[in-house]
Protein backbone atom coordinates (compact mmCIF):
# COMPACT_ATOMS: atom_id res chain seq x y z
CA UNK A 1 0.00 0.00 0.00
CA UNK A 2 1.31 3.61 -0.57
CA UNK A 3 2.93 5.29 2.62
CA UNK A 4 0.36 6.79 4.46
CA UNK A 5 1.05 10.16 6.52
CA UNK A 6 1.34 10.84 9.62
CA UNK A 7 2.07 13.12 12.27
CA UNK A 8 4.35 11.18 14.71
CA UNK A 9 7.57 10.69 14.47
CA UNK A 10 9.41 7.71 12.69
CA UNK A 11 11.50 7.24 15.51
CA UNK A 12 8.18 7.27 18.06
CA UNK A 13 6.65 4.97 15.56
CA UNK A 14 10.07 2.36 15.58
CA UNK A 15 9.75 2.58 19.63
CA UNK A 16 5.90 2.49 20.07
CA UNK A 17 6.07 -1.01 17.92
CA UNK A 18 8.93 -2.38 19.60
CA UNK A 19 7.62 -2.56 22.97
CA UNK A 20 4.01 -3.59 21.53
CA UNK A 21 5.88 -6.42 19.92
CA UNK A 22 7.34 -7.07 22.98
CA UNK A 23 4.12 -7.09 24.94
CA UNK A 24 2.62 -9.11 21.75
CA UNK A 25 5.13 -11.80 22.77
CA UNK A 26 4.31 -11.74 26.48
CA UNK A 27 0.97 -12.33 25.69
CA UNK A 28 1.45 -14.95 22.82
CA UNK A 29 4.37 -16.97 25.72
CA UNK A 30 1.27 -16.82 28.34
CA UNK A 31 -1.46 -17.87 26.28
CA UNK A 32 0.64 -21.07 24.75
CA UNK A 33 3.26 -22.96 25.10
CA UNK A 34 3.41 -24.71 21.43
CA UNK A 35 3.54 -23.69 17.76
CA UNK A 36 1.85 -26.23 16.49
CA UNK A 37 -1.24 -28.47 18.61
CA UNK A 38 -1.17 -32.14 18.43
CA UNK A 39 -4.15 -33.81 19.11
CA UNK A 40 -6.48 -36.50 18.23
CA UNK A 41 -9.67 -35.59 16.39
CA UNK A 42 -11.54 -38.38 18.71
CA UNK A 43 -11.94 -35.80 20.89
CA UNK A 44 -15.48 -34.50 18.55
CA UNK A 45 -17.97 -36.21 16.59
CA UNK A 46 -19.18 -35.99 13.07
CA UNK A 47 -22.97 -35.39 12.77
CA UNK A 48 -23.32 -39.22 12.65
CA UNK A 49 -20.51 -41.17 13.86
CA UNK A 50 -17.59 -40.47 16.13
CA UNK A 51 -14.30 -39.23 13.86
CA UNK A 52 -11.35 -42.13 13.68
CA UNK A 53 -8.75 -42.13 16.17
CA UNK A 54 -6.37 -39.39 14.03
CA UNK A 55 -3.81 -37.14 15.15
CA UNK A 56 -4.71 -34.98 12.02
CA UNK A 57 -7.71 -34.34 10.17
CA UNK A 58 -8.42 -34.67 6.97
CA UNK A 59 -9.20 -31.77 4.64
CA UNK A 60 -11.10 -31.21 1.74
CA UNK A 61 -10.12 -27.81 -0.33
CA UNK A 62 -12.81 -26.50 -2.62
CA UNK A 63 -11.68 -23.28 -4.88
CA UNK A 64 -8.33 -23.94 -5.57
CA UNK A 65 -6.80 -20.75 -7.07
CA UNK A 66 -4.98 -18.35 -5.29
CA UNK A 67 -6.62 -17.61 -2.12
CA UNK A 68 -7.06 -21.73 -2.15
CA UNK A 69 -3.89 -22.55 -2.62
CA UNK A 70 -2.61 -20.43 0.13
CA UNK A 71 -5.42 -21.86 2.45
CA UNK A 72 -4.79 -25.33 1.41
CA UNK A 73 -0.79 -24.45 2.03
CA UNK A 74 -2.06 -23.18 5.73
CA UNK A 75 -3.87 -26.30 6.61
CA UNK A 76 -1.91 -28.94 5.57
CA UNK A 77 0.42 -27.39 8.38
CA UNK A 78 -2.29 -29.07 10.78
CA UNK A 79 -3.86 -32.03 8.62
CA UNK A 80 -4.08 -34.09 5.28
CA UNK A 81 -5.29 -32.69 2.17
CA UNK A 82 -6.75 -35.57 1.00
CA UNK A 83 -9.02 -34.04 -1.49
CA UNK A 84 -9.49 -30.72 -3.80
CA UNK A 85 -12.10 -29.31 -6.00
CA UNK A 86 -13.03 -26.69 -8.41
CA UNK A 87 -14.21 -26.40 -11.76
CA UNK A 88 -11.50 -25.06 -13.52
CA UNK A 89 -9.31 -28.64 -13.78
CA UNK A 90 -5.85 -26.88 -13.70
CA UNK A 91 -6.37 -25.00 -10.51
CA UNK A 92 -7.67 -28.31 -9.12
CA UNK A 93 -4.46 -30.19 -10.53
CA UNK A 94 -2.05 -27.21 -9.22
CA UNK A 95 -2.97 -27.32 -5.89
CA UNK A 96 -3.05 -31.23 -5.52
CA UNK A 97 0.51 -31.24 -7.37
CA UNK A 98 2.03 -28.30 -5.35
CA UNK A 99 0.22 -28.60 -2.10
CA UNK A 100 -1.20 -32.24 -1.92
CA UNK A 101 1.97 -34.33 -3.23
CA UNK A 102 0.31 -35.77 -5.91
CA UNK A 103 -2.12 -37.37 -3.11
CA UNK A 104 -5.41 -35.74 -3.17
CA UNK A 105 -8.76 -36.79 -5.01
CA UNK A 106 -9.72 -34.01 -7.68
CA UNK A 107 -13.26 -33.40 -7.62
CA UNK A 108 -15.15 -30.57 -10.36
CA UNK A 109 -18.37 -30.65 -7.87
CA UNK A 110 -18.11 -30.08 -4.41
CA UNK A 111 -21.25 -32.25 -3.39
CA UNK A 112 -19.00 -35.37 -4.40
CA UNK A 113 -16.33 -33.90 -1.91
CA UNK A 114 -18.88 -33.41 0.84
CA UNK A 115 -20.13 -36.95 0.51
CA UNK A 116 -16.82 -38.05 1.54
CA UNK A 117 -17.52 -39.62 5.40
CA UNK A 118 -13.61 -39.63 5.63
CA UNK A 119 -13.05 -36.02 5.37
CA UNK A 120 -13.44 -33.90 8.87
CA UNK A 121 -13.46 -30.36 7.69
CA UNK A 122 -12.96 -28.26 4.48
CA UNK A 123 -11.78 -25.16 2.94
CA UNK A 124 -14.17 -23.23 0.70
CA UNK A 125 -11.97 -20.61 -1.42
CA UNK A 126 -14.48 -19.73 -4.36
CA UNK A 127 -15.64 -16.30 -5.76
CA UNK A 128 -18.03 -15.10 -3.49
CA UNK A 129 -21.04 -15.98 -4.95
CA UNK A 130 -20.58 -19.74 -4.10
CA UNK A 131 -19.39 -19.13 -0.42
CA UNK A 132 -23.23 -19.63 1.38
CA UNK A 133 -24.48 -22.83 -1.11
CA UNK A 134 -21.42 -24.42 -0.41
CA UNK A 135 -20.77 -23.58 3.40
CA UNK A 136 -24.16 -24.55 4.36
CA UNK A 137 -23.88 -28.18 2.57
CA UNK A 138 -20.45 -28.54 4.24
CA UNK A 139 -21.90 -27.88 7.56
CA UNK A 140 -25.42 -30.30 6.90
CA UNK A 141 -22.72 -32.68 5.98
CA UNK A 142 -21.16 -32.61 9.67
CA UNK A 143 -17.92 -30.58 8.72
CA UNK A 144 -16.28 -27.80 10.12
CA UNK A 145 -15.45 -25.26 7.23
CA UNK A 146 -12.74 -22.68 7.07
CA UNK A 147 -14.57 -19.90 4.66
CA UNK A 148 -13.22 -17.23 2.97
CA UNK A 149 -14.24 -13.49 3.62
CA UNK A 150 -16.63 -11.73 2.71
CA UNK A 151 -18.76 -15.54 3.74
CA UNK A 152 -21.94 -13.89 2.01
CA UNK A 153 -23.49 -12.10 -0.96
CA UNK A 154 -26.55 -10.88 0.64
CA UNK A 155 -27.72 -10.03 4.00
CA UNK A 156 -30.19 -13.20 3.83
CA UNK A 157 -27.36 -15.27 3.23
CA UNK A 158 -26.44 -14.18 6.65
CA UNK A 159 -29.09 -15.08 8.24
CA UNK A 160 -29.35 -18.77 6.62
CA UNK A 161 -25.42 -19.28 7.60
CA UNK A 162 -26.23 -18.05 11.25
CA UNK A 163 -29.15 -20.60 11.74
CA UNK A 164 -27.29 -23.33 10.21
CA UNK A 165 -24.31 -23.15 12.01
CA UNK A 166 -26.64 -23.61 15.45
CA UNK A 167 -28.32 -26.20 14.06
CA UNK A 168 -25.28 -28.22 12.90
CA UNK A 169 -23.10 -27.61 16.11
CA UNK A 170 -19.80 -27.15 13.63
CA UNK A 171 -17.62 -24.87 13.35
CA UNK A 172 -17.09 -21.85 10.87
CA UNK A 173 -14.48 -19.82 10.48
CA UNK A 174 -14.12 -16.86 8.16
CA UNK A 175 -11.08 -15.97 6.78
CA UNK A 176 -10.87 -12.25 8.33
CA UNK A 177 -7.16 -12.86 9.61
CA UNK A 178 -6.37 -9.14 10.52
CA UNK A 179 -8.44 -10.56 13.80
CA UNK A 180 -5.29 -13.28 14.34
CA UNK A 181 -2.43 -11.92 12.50
CA UNK A 182 -0.38 -9.34 10.90
CA UNK A 183 1.46 -9.01 14.52
CA UNK A 184 -1.95 -8.35 16.20
CA UNK A 185 -1.85 -4.84 15.87
CA UNK A 186 -5.51 -4.92 15.07
CA UNK A 187 -6.32 -7.36 18.04
CA UNK A 188 -4.15 -4.31 20.05
CA UNK A 189 -6.38 -1.67 18.34
CA UNK A 190 -9.84 -2.77 19.45
CA UNK A 191 -8.62 -3.39 22.71
CA UNK A 192 -7.16 0.27 23.22
CA UNK A 193 -10.76 1.14 22.12
CA UNK A 194 -12.34 -1.07 24.39
CA UNK A 195 -10.14 -0.08 27.23
CA UNK A 196 -11.10 3.50 27.14
CA UNK A 197 -7.13 4.35 25.86
CA UNK A 198 -8.74 7.15 24.04
CA UNK A 199 -11.89 8.17 25.91
CA UNK A 200 -16.06 8.19 24.33
CA UNK A 201 -15.50 7.23 20.67
CA UNK A 202 -16.70 9.67 18.41
CA UNK A 203 -16.06 8.78 14.80
CA UNK A 204 -14.22 5.84 13.13
CA UNK A 205 -12.77 6.52 9.41
CA UNK A 206 -12.04 3.67 7.19
CA UNK A 207 -10.47 3.53 4.09
CA UNK A 208 -10.76 0.85 1.66
CA UNK A 209 -9.83 1.64 -1.89
CA UNK A 210 -11.66 1.70 -4.75
CA UNK A 211 -12.74 -0.67 -7.92
CA UNK A 212 -11.25 -0.22 -11.06
CA UNK A 213 -12.64 0.61 -14.27
CA UNK A 214 -12.64 -1.24 -17.56
CA UNK A 215 -14.32 -2.99 -20.67
CA UNK A 216 -15.85 -3.39 -22.36
CA UNK A 217 -14.68 -6.61 -22.73
CA UNK A 218 -14.84 -8.92 -25.71
CA UNK A 219 -16.55 -12.42 -25.33
CA UNK A 220 -14.02 -15.06 -25.58
CA UNK A 221 -14.26 -19.08 -26.24
CA UNK A 222 -14.52 -20.69 -22.48
CA UNK A 223 -11.44 -21.99 -21.78
CA UNK A 224 -10.51 -26.11 -22.01
CA UNK A 225 -10.76 -27.62 -18.65
CA UNK A 226 -13.18 -25.03 -16.90
CA UNK A 227 -17.00 -25.32 -16.35
CA UNK A 228 -18.57 -22.05 -17.17
CA UNK A 229 -21.72 -23.26 -16.68
CA UNK A 230 -20.94 -24.18 -13.25
CA UNK A 231 -18.41 -21.56 -12.22
CA UNK A 232 -21.66 -18.79 -12.69
CA UNK A 233 -23.86 -21.27 -10.49
CA UNK A 234 -26.60 -18.94 -8.83
CA UNK A 235 -25.87 -15.62 -11.18
CA UNK A 236 -26.85 -15.17 -14.32
CA UNK A 237 -26.12 -16.48 -17.59
CA UNK A 238 -23.91 -15.09 -19.79
CA UNK A 239 -21.58 -15.26 -21.67
CA UNK A 240 -17.65 -15.98 -20.97
CA UNK A 241 -15.06 -12.90 -20.70
CA UNK A 242 -11.84 -13.41 -19.44
CA UNK A 243 -12.38 -10.42 -16.70
CA UNK A 244 -15.48 -11.99 -15.47
CA UNK A 245 -13.84 -14.84 -14.42
CA UNK A 246 -10.92 -15.98 -11.97
CA UNK A 247 -9.09 -12.88 -11.36
CA UNK A 248 -11.47 -9.78 -11.69
CA UNK A 249 -14.83 -11.28 -10.36
CA UNK A 250 -14.86 -8.77 -7.22
CA UNK A 251 -15.54 -5.55 -9.99
CA UNK A 252 -18.56 -7.62 -10.68
CA UNK A 253 -21.82 -7.45 -8.80
CA UNK A 254 -23.20 -10.61 -10.01
CA UNK A 255 -20.09 -12.21 -7.78
CA UNK A 256 -18.92 -9.95 -5.29
CA UNK A 257 -19.05 -6.33 -3.92
CA UNK A 258 -16.54 -4.50 -4.91
CA UNK A 259 -13.85 -3.40 -2.59
CA UNK A 260 -16.76 -2.74 0.03
CA UNK A 261 -17.42 -6.47 0.67
CA UNK A 262 -13.05 -7.17 -0.39
CA UNK A 263 -11.49 -4.76 1.90
CA UNK A 264 -14.09 -3.76 4.11
CA UNK A 265 -14.63 -7.48 5.13
CA UNK A 266 -11.80 -7.10 6.62
CA UNK A 267 -11.57 -3.16 8.31
CA UNK A 268 -15.37 -2.76 9.22
CA UNK A 269 -14.86 -6.03 10.98
CA UNK A 270 -12.57 -4.51 12.92
CA UNK A 271 -14.04 -1.42 13.47
CA UNK A 272 -17.41 -2.62 14.92
CA UNK A 273 -15.45 -4.91 16.95
CA UNK A 274 -13.45 -1.80 18.34
CA UNK A 275 -16.95 -0.01 19.11
CA UNK A 276 -18.66 -2.92 20.95
CA UNK A 277 -21.30 -2.92 17.76
CA UNK A 278 -19.80 -6.69 16.60
CA UNK A 279 -23.20 -8.05 17.54
CA UNK A 280 -25.30 -5.13 16.00
CA UNK A 281 -25.32 -2.84 13.47
CA UNK A 282 -25.95 0.76 12.20
CA UNK A 283 -28.94 2.38 12.84
CA UNK A 284 -28.66 4.38 9.31
CA UNK A 285 -26.46 4.63 5.91
CA UNK A 286 -26.09 8.08 4.79
CA UNK A 287 -24.70 8.49 0.95
CA UNK A 288 -22.30 11.32 0.82
CA UNK A 289 -20.74 10.51 -2.60
CA UNK A 290 -20.32 7.73 -5.01
CA UNK A 291 -18.90 6.69 -8.66
CA UNK A 292 -19.63 3.91 -10.86
CA UNK A 293 -18.06 3.07 -13.99
CA UNK A 294 -21.36 2.09 -15.84
CA UNK A 295 -24.43 3.52 -15.45
CA UNK A 296 -26.89 1.72 -12.85
CA UNK A 297 -30.55 1.65 -13.85
CA UNK A 298 -32.66 0.41 -10.74
CA UNK A 299 -29.29 -0.43 -8.88
CA UNK A 300 -27.96 -3.14 -11.84
CA UNK A 301 -25.62 -2.52 -14.31
CA UNK A 302 -27.07 -1.39 -17.62
CA UNK A 303 -24.71 -3.63 -19.67
CA UNK A 304 -22.80 -6.88 -19.14
CA UNK A 305 -19.17 -6.42 -20.77
CA UNK A 306 -17.82 -3.88 -17.84
CA UNK A 307 -16.84 -3.56 -14.25
CA UNK A 308 -19.68 -2.11 -13.13
CA UNK A 309 -19.00 -2.06 -8.79
CA UNK A 310 -18.21 1.11 -7.34
CA UNK A 311 -14.81 3.28 -8.12
CA UNK A 312 -15.28 6.38 -5.39
CA UNK A 313 -17.27 6.71 -2.96
CA UNK A 314 -18.23 7.72 1.13
CA UNK A 315 -20.89 6.38 3.17
CA UNK A 316 -21.87 7.55 6.78
CA UNK A 317 -23.18 4.68 9.32
CA UNK A 318 -23.84 6.19 12.87
CA UNK A 319 -24.62 3.56 15.19
CA UNK A 320 -27.02 3.39 18.73
CA UNK A 321 -24.03 4.27 20.74
CA UNK A 322 -23.30 7.57 19.21
CA UNK A 323 -20.30 6.64 16.75
CA UNK A 324 -20.16 7.63 13.37
CA UNK A 325 -17.77 5.43 10.71
CA UNK A 326 -17.33 6.63 7.44
CA UNK A 327 -16.29 4.28 5.20
CA UNK A 328 -14.55 5.85 2.15
CA UNK A 329 -12.12 4.46 -0.92
CA UNK A 330 -9.31 7.26 -0.33
CA UNK A 331 -9.16 9.14 3.15
CA UNK A 332 -6.57 11.54 1.65
CA UNK A 333 -7.71 14.25 3.85
CA UNK A 334 -6.50 12.23 6.85
CA UNK A 335 -3.05 11.22 5.01
CA UNK A 336 -4.15 7.28 4.46
CA UNK A 337 -5.78 5.26 1.56
CA UNK A 338 -6.02 2.02 3.54
CA UNK A 339 -6.54 1.28 6.66
CA UNK A 340 -8.57 2.53 10.58
CA UNK A 341 -8.61 6.06 11.87
CA UNK A 342 -10.07 5.91 15.50
CA UNK A 343 -10.82 8.87 17.71
CA UNK A 344 -12.23 9.49 20.83
CA UNK A 345 -12.71 12.92 23.15
CA UNK A 346 -9.15 11.82 24.62
CA UNK A 347 -7.17 11.05 21.34
CA UNK A 348 -6.99 9.07 18.48
CA UNK A 349 -4.93 6.64 16.78
CA UNK A 350 -4.39 5.00 13.34
CA UNK A 351 -4.08 1.03 12.32
CA UNK A 352 -3.35 -0.99 9.37
CA UNK A 353 -1.37 -3.67 8.60
CA UNK A 354 2.13 -2.04 8.21
CA UNK A 355 1.32 0.15 11.11
CA UNK A 356 -0.10 1.21 14.38
CA UNK A 357 0.48 4.54 15.41
CA UNK A 358 -0.65 7.62 17.42
CA UNK A 359 -0.59 8.34 20.94
CA UNK A 360 -2.26 6.15 22.94
CA UNK A 361 0.28 3.78 20.55
CA UNK A 362 3.59 5.19 22.36
CA UNK A 363 1.62 4.80 25.61
CA UNK A 364 1.57 1.09 25.72
CA UNK A 365 5.39 1.06 26.56
CA UNK A 366 4.49 2.33 30.39
CA UNK A 367 0.95 0.90 30.48
CA UNK A 368 0.51 -1.96 28.36
CA UNK A 369 -2.84 -3.97 27.92
CA UNK A 370 -3.35 -6.61 30.64
CA UNK A 371 -3.23 -9.58 29.32
CA UNK A 372 -5.96 -10.68 30.06
CA UNK A 373 -7.98 -8.53 27.91
CA UNK A 374 -5.92 -10.03 24.42
CA UNK A 375 -7.68 -13.83 26.15
CA UNK A 376 -10.94 -12.87 26.27
CA UNK A 377 -10.97 -11.12 22.87
CA UNK A 378 -9.89 -14.67 21.56
CA UNK A 379 -12.58 -16.25 23.29
CA UNK A 380 -10.06 -17.69 25.86
CA UNK A 381 -7.58 -19.31 22.92
CA UNK A 382 -4.29 -19.17 22.54
CA UNK A 383 -2.55 -15.74 20.28
CA UNK A 384 -2.05 -18.32 17.75
CA UNK A 385 -2.10 -17.80 13.89
CA UNK A 386 -6.17 -17.82 11.72
CA UNK A 387 -5.97 -20.93 10.44
CA UNK A 388 -4.70 -22.32 13.73
CA UNK A 389 -7.64 -20.93 15.44
CA UNK A 390 -9.56 -22.99 13.37
CA UNK A 391 -7.85 -26.12 14.09
CA UNK A 392 -8.19 -25.44 18.11
CA UNK A 393 -11.86 -24.59 17.63
CA UNK A 394 -12.27 -27.88 15.60
CA UNK A 395 -10.82 -29.72 18.27
CA UNK A 396 -12.89 -28.78 21.47
CA UNK A 397 -15.98 -26.98 20.01
CA UNK A 398 -15.59 -23.34 20.50
CA UNK A 399 -16.77 -20.13 18.80
CA UNK A 400 -13.45 -19.16 16.29
CA UNK A 401 -12.21 -15.63 16.59
CA UNK A 402 -14.08 -14.72 13.42
CA UNK A 403 -17.73 -16.78 14.07
CA UNK A 404 -20.52 -16.04 11.59
CA UNK A 405 -22.47 -13.92 14.12
CA UNK A 406 -19.79 -11.09 14.60
CA UNK A 407 -19.08 -11.43 10.60
CA UNK A 408 -22.76 -11.45 9.48
CA UNK A 409 -23.11 -8.18 11.79
CA UNK A 410 -19.94 -6.54 10.17
CA UNK A 411 -20.81 -7.61 6.90
CA UNK A 412 -24.36 -6.25 6.82
CA UNK A 413 -22.93 -3.19 7.18
CA UNK A 414 -20.99 -3.13 3.85
CA UNK A 415 -23.85 -4.97 2.21
CA UNK A 416 -26.37 -2.08 3.08
CA UNK A 417 -23.90 0.12 2.06
CA UNK A 418 -23.96 -1.31 -1.21
CA UNK A 419 -27.66 -1.49 -1.20
CA UNK A 420 -27.16 2.33 -0.82
CA UNK A 421 -24.65 3.18 -3.09
CA UNK A 422 -26.43 1.22 -5.49
CA UNK A 423 -29.67 2.64 -4.91
CA UNK A 424 -28.76 6.35 -4.82
CA UNK A 425 -30.21 6.84 -1.37
CA UNK A 426 -29.78 6.67 2.23
CA UNK A 427 -31.44 3.63 4.35
CA UNK A 428 -32.51 3.48 8.24
CA UNK A 429 -31.70 -0.24 9.60
CA UNK A 430 -33.45 -1.55 12.67
CA UNK A 431 -30.05 -3.94 14.08
CA UNK A 432 -32.91 -5.72 16.04
CA UNK A 433 -35.48 -7.23 13.55
CA UNK A 434 -32.64 -6.76 10.71
CA UNK A 435 -35.05 -5.14 8.14
CA UNK A 436 -34.66 -1.58 5.96
CA UNK A 437 -37.11 0.26 7.18
CA UNK A 438 -39.45 2.86 5.36
CA UNK A 439 -38.10 1.23 1.72
CA UNK A 440 -39.61 -1.76 1.11
CA UNK A 441 -37.80 -1.84 -2.31
CA UNK A 442 -34.14 -1.31 -0.65
CA UNK A 443 -35.47 -4.33 1.72
CA UNK A 444 -36.02 -6.38 -1.32
CA UNK A 445 -32.05 -6.20 -1.96
CA UNK A 446 -31.76 -8.29 1.41
CA UNK A 447 -31.67 -11.30 -1.15
CA UNK A 448 -30.91 -11.65 -4.97
CA UNK A 449 -32.55 -13.86 -7.58
CA UNK A 450 -31.17 -17.32 -7.59
CA UNK A 451 -30.50 -19.17 -11.04
CA UNK A 452 -32.68 -22.59 -11.35
CA UNK A 453 -30.69 -25.19 -10.38
CA UNK A 454 -28.32 -23.18 -8.17
CA UNK A 455 -30.47 -21.79 -5.75
CA UNK A 456 -28.87 -21.70 -1.87
CA UNK A 457 -30.72 -24.75 0.41
CA UNK A 458 -30.93 -23.64 4.23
Amino acid sequence: MAAQRNSTSHQAQSSAFQESRRHFLKVAAACSTVTLPYWSWSSRTMANETLAKNDRPRVGCIGNGGMGRGDANNAKRYGDIVANCDVDRSHAERLNEQIAGGKSEIYEDYRKLLDRNDIDLVTISTPDHWHTRIAIAALKAGKDVYCQKPLTLTIDEGKMLRNVVKETGRVLQVGTQQRSENANRFLTAVALCQEGRIGKIKRVTIAIGGAPTGGPFPVEEVPNGLNWEMWLGQAPKVDYRRQRGHHDFRWWYEYSGGKMTDWGAHHVDIAQWAIGMDQSGPESVEVVEVDHPVKLNQGRPGRDDSFNTATRFTVRCRFANGVEMLIKNNASDLGFDNGIMFEGDKGRFFVNRGKLTGAPVEALGETPIAQDIFVKLRKGKRLDNHMGNFMECCRDGGLPVSDVYSHHRALTTCHLANIAIRLGRDLKWNPGSEQIMGDEEANAWQSREQRSGYEIEA
